[in-house]
């Protein structure tokens, strides 16, 4: 998902989104250690948009 996209959701949307990010990360991981992954890079992405996604709901509950 892209910041723009992100930018759009509401806190309790973003909240919802990053439970489902975390989800999907750890069971990257877990295949990652017991078998192997078809796209490892995917686990960077998943990371990267946890924190694309933090750093929007920071700025979010700072404006309010």
């Amino acid at each position: 998902m892209k910041p723009k996209e992100m930018r759009q959701l509401s806190v309790e949307e973003l909240n919802l989104e990053f439970h489902n990010l975390r989800e999907e990360l750890f069971s990257l991981k877990f295949k990652h250690k017991t078998q192997r992954v078809s796209n490892p890079l995917k686990i960077r992405t998943v990371r990267r948009d946890i924190a694309r996604l933090l750093t929007i709901k920071n700025e979010k509950e700072i404006r309010r």
